[in-house]
C-alpha cells in the first residue's frame, strides 16, 4: 500500500551499515566510528552523526541531537529492533528499554519499532542510509580526523550539502521541503533536553543500603532484602519499588565506599545509637539535677572510649 506521510508524524532512525574511522593520536591506529541516521519521511530531511559506540548512551545522545537539529519532535519514532532500545518485541508484547521509553516520554513521542526483518516498515531511513553511505561515508573515507568531534564536523558539512542538494524530479531540496511542509507540524521541544539516565535492579542489603558502583545509598529499612529499581543520572540516584518512588540521593564520585544515609530510613534503635553524643548526655543530666550532672561529667572525662561511657547511660 502506498502511504502518504503526514508532516511531523514520524522520525525513522537507524545505524548505517558502513562505518567511518578516526586515528588514535597516540598509537596511529584506526578506531571505528558508527554513523547514526534519522530521516523525516515527509520532507526527507535527514540527520547524521558519528559515534564511537553503538551502546545505549550513544543511541540516546544521537536522538537528542537529531531533535535539536530538526527543531522539534515527531509523534512517532520508528526504530530497528536493537537490543539497546528494545528489550522484547513479539506480536503480542513490546517492551522498550526503560531509558529509551523515558526519553520518548520526555519528548512526548512514542516508539514503534519496525517488525522483525521488515525494512519496509521504515523505508525512508533505509533509503537515506544507502544515500548517506555514498554521499557522506564514502566521501570521508580518506579524511584523517583525530577525534570524534573533528569527524562530526566533517560529517555535518557533508550533511548540509546532502540536505541542500536539489531534488531531481521536483523543485527545491530536502531542507526547503522541510521548512515549507513539515517544520510547522513538529511538537515543540521541552525547555531542557533529556538527561540521560541508566536503570539498574539492586537488592537492599541488611544494613538498609544498596550498592551502586561501589557507593552506598540508604532506603527505608522496611525494604530490606527487597529488589528495587535504581535510576542513575549524572548527579542523582533515584530509587523505586514497584514503580513507586522511595528516595533520592546525590550521586557520589571519587573514593569508593562513600555512604549516604537518610535518618528517616533508620530503625528507631539505630537512631537512638546515632543520637548518643556527649551533648545529649549532659542535657539529660541537667534535667535530673546537679549531682547527676557531676557524675556524667566525671564519666565522660574518665572513659577514653565514647561507646563505653554511652553504654553507662543507655544500656
Amino acid at each position: 500500500m502506498r502511504i502518504r506521510r503526514k508532516p511531523g508524524e514520524i522520525l525513522e532512525v537507524d545505524w548505517a551499515g558502513s562505518t567511518l574511522s578516526i586515528i588514535d593520536s597516540d598509537t596511529g591506529e584506526k578506531v571505528k566510528a558508527y554513523v547514526f541516521v534519522a530521516t523525516l519521511p515527509c520532507s526527507q530531511l535527514s540527520y547524521a552523526e558519528a559515534t564511537l559506540s553503538m551502546d545505549l548512551h550513544s543511541w540516546i545522545v544521537a536522538h537528542i541531537h537529531a531533535y535539536e537539529y530538526i527543531g522539534g519532535a515527531t509523534q512517532i519514532v520508528v526504530s530497528d529492533n536493537l537490543k539497546t532500545g528494545v528489550t522484547k518485541h513479539t506480536s503480542r508484547e513490546l517492551v522498550l528499554n526503560p531509558t529509551y521509553k523515558e526519553m520518548a516520554d520526555h519528548y512526548n513521542t512514542i516508539v514503534m519499532p519496525a517488525r522483525v526483518r521488515s525494512p519496509k516498515d521504515k523505508p525512508s531511513v533505509e533509503g537515506s542510509v544507502g544515500v548517506i553511505s555514498t554521499w557522506i561515508i564514502a566521501a570521508l573515507r580518506n579524511t584523517h580526523c583525530f577525534s570524534i568531534e573533528e569527524l562530526n564536523e566533517e560529517v555535518w558539512k557533508k550533511l548540509e550539502e546532502f540536505n541542500q542538494r536539489p531534488f531531481t524530479r521536483k523543485e527545491g531540496c530536502r531542507y526547503s521541503a522541510f521548512e515549507e511542509e513539515e517544520k510547522f507540524s513538529l511538537s515543540p521541544l521541552p525547555d531542557m533536553p533529556y538527561k540521560i539516565s541508566e536503570w539498574k535492579t539492586e537488592k537492599v542489603r541488611p544494613d538498609y543500603h544498596i550498592s551502586v558502583e561501589s557507593m552506598f545509598y540508604s532506603v527505608p529499612y522496611k525494604y530490606i532484602n527487597r529488589q528495587v529499581d535504581v535510576k542513575l543520572t549524572d548527579d542523582m540516584v533515584a530509587i523505586y519499588y514497584n514503580h513507586m518512588w522511595l528516595t533520592s540521593h546525590k550521586k557520589f564520585y571519587g573514593r569508593f565506599g562513600q555512604i549516604s544515609t537518610v535518618r528517616d530510613h533508620m530503625p528507631d534503635n539505630h537512631k537512638l545509637f546515632i543520637d548518643q553524643t556527649p551533648e545529649v548526655a549532659i542535657e539529660w543530666a541537667e534535667s535530673i539535677g546537679a549531682s547527676t550532672l557531676s557524675v556524667v561529667h566525671y564519666l565522660l572525662d574518665s572513659y577514653q572510649s565514647e561507646n563505653k561511657h554511652y553504654n553507662l547511660f543507655f544500656p
